[in-house]
């Protein structure tokens, strides 16, 4: 990409001369979509991120989330997507590296990441490729870092087949008194890089991130794509801790998105400050690079720090023993203005918030789609029940999962596999629970509800390992907003998701936007990932599987209680065709959850699992063990289909002792059914309007192993 024309008589009539080759590069990035949010930010004040917990809510590099009076948390969440459609492996790690070194820019040590990860149809050779290659650079990185992956989701649908989406969330610990911002504080300070030395890797990655992928951009944009070095990560990690127990950082910001550059005019205009840099003292790998390569290089591993002038000798020491690369690069100044100099030539002279904040908004038409009737797709039970429990979006992400270290660090509690991960925080005497995810085939039916159902899911995850809801990031993906139909929804899920977290008093603290995920194939259907945490007295939950010695409940079924049910977004229709409503959403989703939470934590629940994805048939068949199983009969007005196989959310599947307690709870917040038994014979049996159907632990398990199977 280069400066837009209209964009560059702005600048131009702002400096009162043409920019320079470094200046005009330097605007391009920062005033690309994926730094300046020229399309979203009109949309983003729909958000709320107020709330007594929230300590430093959207604009930093990550938020930061009181838990009590002295220990705080960061969250943040990042997209990497099309450097992962062009280099999977590396495209991934990267994104891992800098959503890491986001929470150390805030003082915080990352203690949990979170992968939600988007593909073409499984069946497709290319999508099991970026598949394979996006797991392991997750894998690899995030091992070598020792930082725990512990929550995710993944999901296969064929409109990501010309561009994946790859969006990892990090959550870090910090006593309140560490809190680092990235504002810089004090004229007169130094600006000091620690870290990689700069190459010529990841060069204009941001712009990069700001347009359609080509037909070729699996060979031509390779340049754009950083490459990581987990190894240096580590020792970034722990000298920026040695930092931090010393008292030297001042501010901090990581290197990502355009570089030092970027970093740098950021940190300073934050601060309300200028700075002036001198290029050629930041440590190379490269010979003969120029001041645009300096700047706009996405070298990995790096951050750039504010120190006194009497702490930068303690900072060089550190710096060595961790075997980092450490450069005085410049000061802080009160000048208001961002100069570079290169061997004593002036490059970059410019206002450093004409720089940050003058890119121009976009004004952009949206267009809503027309309606959808009523066709539902007439189906066996038993093909029905095989082919949704053995769909990819639905089996088993063991295979995954199995790939990461998720009990490094000692605080997993829970790991994957479940509805949410908890983590033990010893220092505030907590559980923490943490999940995150999408789902594309509710928001290609209907944006607002299904970006509402999203939060509404992520909440219920956290519900049902017993913690209260307490804050959320979100990833905002969409396509090529200048397309009307694209924006329409990328607004919707935007609203949807602001809509849903205010009614559940969740404050969204912080996020990320990737705009013009689109490709040859098309736009990718508009996905708001979303991660959340909430807090809980314990760090122990009831399992997602059956126990084997209590009552089973269903909880929040509006089809069951006699409404018109909603198959429109449901792996059902993706598997068999179709089309329908969306599924109408609880009227109080608050109680809902609340209530949820606390019958979760009763001693009589011996097991609990959020029913969405699949429907009601697969959240069983999820739960079955080869010791256990369920005996279930239901009936209702709705066909089976509709009965097993709707995903309204806000639903739990409740195994208990107590079921008179759990309908007492319940009673004038959701209806509440009684399912059957839990078993000890390994085995579901299912009765549905007369219809019967039986499935053993070994089939289930097999249905479900279908992503082990194809790729080993």
């Amino acid at each position: 990409m280069s400066l837009a024309e209209s964009d560059k008589e702005l600048v131009v009539a702002q400096l009162g001369r043409e920019p320079t080759d470094a200046e005009e590069v330097l605007f391009e990035n920062l005033w690309s979509e994926h730094c300046a949010y020229r399309s979203s930010r009109p949309l983003l004040g729909a958000f709320s991120s107020e709330g007594d917990q929230v300590v430093i809510g959207p604009g930093d590099d990550a938020a930061v989330v009181k838990l009590t009076d002295d220990v705080y948390i960061t969250m943040g969440i990042e997209s990497h997507n099309h450097p992962s459609y062009v280099d999977p492996y590396d495209g991934a790690a990267t994104g891992v590296g800098g959503i890491v070194r986001d929470t150390l820019s805030m003082g915080a040590y990352p203690i949990a990441l979170a992968d939600s990860l988007y593909f073409g149809g499984f069946d497709r050779e290319h999508s099991r490729y970026l598949f394979e290659g996006v797991v392991e650079g997750i894998g690899d990185y995030g091992n070598s870092i020792g930082v725990p992956t512990v929550a995710g989701s993944v999901a296969f649908h064929d409109d990501y087949v010309g561009n994946p989406l790859v969006n990892v969330a990090c959550v870090g610990l910090l006593p309140a008194e560490r809190m680092v911002t990235a504002e810089a504080q004090t004229v007169g300070n130094k600006l000091v890089l620690v870290g990689n030395s700069t190459g010529r890797d990841g060069l204009g990655g941001a712009s990069f991130a700001s347009e359609d992928l080509s037909e070729d951009a699996e060979t031509e944009d390779r340049p754009a794509v950083q490459v990581g070095d987990p190894y240096t990560e580590k020792l970034l990690i722990e000298c920026n801790e040695a930092l931090l127990d010393e008292g030297l950082i001042e501010s901090a910001r990581d290197l990502g998105a355009a570089g030092l550059g970027g970093a740098s005019s950021e940190l300073i205009a934050k601060g309300d400050k200028g700075a002036v840099l001198e290029l050629e003292t930041v440590h190379q790998r490269e010979p003969n690079m120029v001041p645009l390569e300096i700047l706009l290089a996405e070298s990995q591993e790096r951050m750039v720090y504010e120190v006194t002038p009497e702490n930068v000798a303690r900072v060089e020491a550190l710096a060595e023993r961790y075997d980092l690369g450490c450069s005085v690069i410049g000061d802080v100044t009160d000048s208001g203005r961002y100069i570079c100099t290169f061997k004593g030539e002036t490059v970059v002279d410019v206002p450093v918030e004409f720089l940050c904040e003058g890119a121009p908004m976009n004004d952009l038409a949206t267009e809503a789609p027309a309606g959808v009737e009523r066709d539902l797709p007439e189906t066996d039970l038993k093909d029905a029940f095989e082919a949704l429990v053995g769909s990819p979006n639905t089996a088993s992400k063991r295979w995954v999962y199995r790939q990461y270290d998720h009990e490094v660090g000692t605080r997993t509690a829970i790991g994957p596999g479940q509805d949410g991960a908890v983590l033990a925080i010893r220092e505030a005497e907590m559980g923490l629970a943490f999940t995150a995810g999408a789902d594309p085939n509710w928001t290609t039916a209907n944006p607002y509800d299904g970006a509402r159902a999203v939060a509404l899911e992520n909440a219920t995850n956290l519900a049902v390992k017993g913690a209260t809801p307490l804050a959320a990031v979100d990833c905002l993906n969409g396509g090529n907003p200048e397309k009307p139909d694209v924006y329409h929804g990328f607004k919707a899920i935007v609203d949807g998701l602001a809509d849903m977290c205010a009614d559940l008093s969740v404050p969204v603290v912080g996020g990320n936007v990737s705009l013009y995920n689109d490709s040859q194939a098309g736009p990718i259907p508009p996905t708001p990932t979303l991660a959340m945490v909430g807090t809980k007295d314990s760090y122990k939950a009831p399992p997602a599987f059956f126990a084997g010695e209590g009552t089973l409940l269903l909880v929040g079924d509006s089809v069951l209680a006699g409404e018109q049910s909603g198959l429109g977004g449901s792996e059902f229709l993706a598997q068999f065709g179709g089309t329908d409503d969306f599924p109408a959403l609880p009227e109080d989703a608050p109680a809902f959850v609340e209530t949820l939470a606390a019958v979760v934590n009763q001693d009589t629940t011996l097991a609990a699992h959020d029913a969405s994805h699949g429907g009601l048939a697969v959240t069983l068949a999820e739960m079955v063990t080869e010791e256990t199983g369920a005996d279930v009969a239901i009936s209702g007005d709705a066909s089976a289909a509709e009965l097993l196989f709707h995903e309204q959310p806000g639903r739990a599947v409740i195994e208990t002792t107590d079921s008179e307690a759990v309908k007492d709870a319940f009673d004038g917040v959701a209806p509440v059914f009684e399912l059957g038994t839990a078993t000890t014979e390994g085995t579901l049996s299912l009765t549905v309007n007369d219809e019967e159907l039986s499935a053993s632990a070994e089939a289930i398990a097999d249905l479900r192993a279908i992503i082990e199977r194809e790729l080993e």
